[in-house]
């Protein structure tokens, strides 16, 4: 019998071999983004000192969404985080897809990101 694969767990694989290869810095803090069926999250975390500098996702009071898992919801989410990443002087970082493909939600987040100030 044929089995297939397990998405979130070949999805968790591909996460960890860009994981083992890219870093944020406090200087370049990595731009990580999270999925879910029903919401997006995106935060800037510098990996030397394992600190989280900014965030920001859907279920953020500041962020008005008729949906919360749809691309104007990614748009958003990708605007507040490179604010509040400007905010506190990050203007550059390494984006972090999560092992997801570079498309949809996680292309609408990264192009909005870049739109607002954030380099990469």
């Amino acid at each position: 019998m044929i089995t297939k694969a397990d998405k979130n767990a070949t999805r968790r694989k591909r996460h960890a071999r860009v994981r083992s290869k890219i870093s944020g810095t406090e200087a370049r803090p990595r731009l990580n983004v999270f999925r879910s069926n029903k919401h997006i999250y995106a935060q800037l975390v510098d990996d030397v000192n394992g600190v989280t500098l900014a965030s920001a996702s859907t279920l953020d009071k500041d962020l008005n969404v008729d949906s919360t898992s749809n691309l104007d919801a990614a748009v958003k989410v990708g605007e507040l985080v490179a604010k509040r990443a400007v905010e506190k002087g990050i203007s550059e970082v390494v984006f972090d897809r999560g092992g997801y493909l570079y498309h949809g939600r996680i292309k609408a987040l990264a192009d909005a990101a870049r739109e607002n100030g954030l380099q990469f």
